[in-house]
């Protein structure tokens, strides 16, 4: 299915990945949010687990193996274009994520990783769900 002007909500799941004080941040390397650090994560593939989507997404941008912890909460992303017509519908899941091993490095879409702490984070700019989701879990 398109992702532009779809014919209903699609579903979308990020990870806020977790090492001890740090976080990990994904630096966006196509638009939208081009440039501005993030959660991994994205799109759910048809046939595929919500828990298999963050797997798969981190690991894709990342290099990261990782398992799920617990669910954080959602949003809703509406984009309508100068006629009020849906062009992005998305509702996105976000989950905390533990038990990293692997290799980290950036790929897919991400221009580049960073472990970090919350505070070296809020220096940054950064798309709203990393402050959401450090709001959610009390960082």
């Amino acid at each position: 299915m398109a992702r532009a002007y779809p014919t209903h909500p699609l579903a979308s799941c990020h990870a806020l990945v977790r090492s001890g004080d740090r976080i990990l941040l994904v630096q966006r390397g196509r638009p939208p949010f081009q440039g501005y650090w993030g959660l991994p994560g994205g799109g759910m593939e048809l046939g595929e687990t919500v828990e298999e989507a963050i797997v798969r997404e981190v690991a894709e941008e990342t290099g990261l193996q990782v398992t799920v912890s617990r669910f954080l909460g959602y949003a809703n992303a509406i984009d309508r274009d100068e006629a009020d017509k849906v062009r992005y519908h998305y509702v996105i899941l976000y989950f905390e994520v533990q038990g990293v091993d692997g290799v980290l490095r950036a790929a897919d879409d991400a221009a580049d990783v960073a472990w970090v702490t919350p505070e070296e984070a809020r220096r940054r700019p950064l798309t709203d769900a990393v402050e959401r989701c450090l709001a959610w879990t009390g960082l």
